[in-house]
C-alpha cells in the first residue's frame, strides 16, 4: 500500500510538472495585422485593457503602421470611447520608415480633421507631442497611454518621453485615429473591432 501511493504520487508530480512545462511553452496569445504582432491584453496602472481591434495606415496604398487599441472592456462606439474616462492605450508599430515631419504633419491633419474648433492649449499640447517625435524605421513602436488624473504618457521607441495632462488631450489625440475624419474607414472600423 505505501509503495502504490509513492509511485501515485511520483505520477501525479509528474503529471502536473508536464501540464505546467507544456503551458510555458505555449505561445502569448496576439492578434496578428500585416505581419505586426500585438498582445490581447495589457496591464495599465493594475488595470486589464483588452486588444479592441487592430487597424492598418495606408497611404497611396503603402502600409505605412499598424495601431492596437485597448480599452478596458471591448467597445465598438468611437463617441462612447472618447466620452469614457478610463485607461486606454494606442500602440502604433511601423512597418515602413517615416521621417519626423511627416508624422508631425499626420497629428496636425488628425487634429484639424476632427477637433477643428479644439482650444489652443490642445494644439499646444499637440505640438509637444511633435517634439516628442523621432525618425522611425520598420518596427518602430508608438505607445501613447491615457491614465485618468495623470494626462497620456508618450513613448517613442521604448523611451518615455513625457506626460501630457488632460482628457480634453487626450481625447483629441484618440481622436485622430477613431474620430469622425480617420486616416481610413477601415483603419477606424479595425480599430473598433470591425
Amino acid at each position: 500500500m505505501l509503495a502504490a501511493a509513492l509511485t501515485g504520487g511520483r505520477v501525479m508530480r509528474w503529471t502536473i510538472a508536464a501540464v505546467l512545462v507544456a503551458i510555458t511553452l505555449l505561445p502569448a496569445q496576439a492578434a496578428e495585422l500585416a505581419g505586426v504582432k500585438m498582445e490581447d491584453s495589457v496591464e495599465v496602472e493594475g488595470q486589464i485593457l483588452v486588444l479592441n481591434g487592430l487597424g492598418l495606415r495606408e497611404k497611396l496604398w503603402i502600409d505605412v503602421y499598424v495601431a492596437g487599441l485597448y480599452l478596458p472592456r471591448k467597445m465598438a462606439d468611437a463617441e462612447e470611447i472618447l466620452a469614457s474616462d478610463t485607461p486606454r492605450r494606442m500602440v502604433m508599430e511601423f512597418v515602413r520608415s517615416v521621417g519626423k515631419g511627416r508624422i508631425c504633419g499626420g497629428w496636425r491633419e488628425g487634429l484639424a480633421n476632427n477637433s477643428p474648433d479644439a482650444p489652443e492649449s490642445v494644439k499646444q499640447a499637440f505640438e509637444t507631442l511633435c517634439g516628442y517625435m523621432e525618425d522611425v524605421a520598420a518596427g518602430d513602436r508608438f505607445v501613447f497611454t491615457y491614465v485618468p488624473g495623470k494626462g497620456t504618457e508618450v513613448r517613442v521607441k521604448g523611451a518615455v518621453k513625457g506626460t501630457i495632462p488632460g482628457k480634453e488631450f487626450a481625447d483629441a489625440l484618440f481622436a485622430c485615429w477613431i474620430g469622425p475624419n480617420p486616416p481610413g474607414k477601415g483603419f477606424k472600423a479595425g480599430l473598433l473591432g470591425g
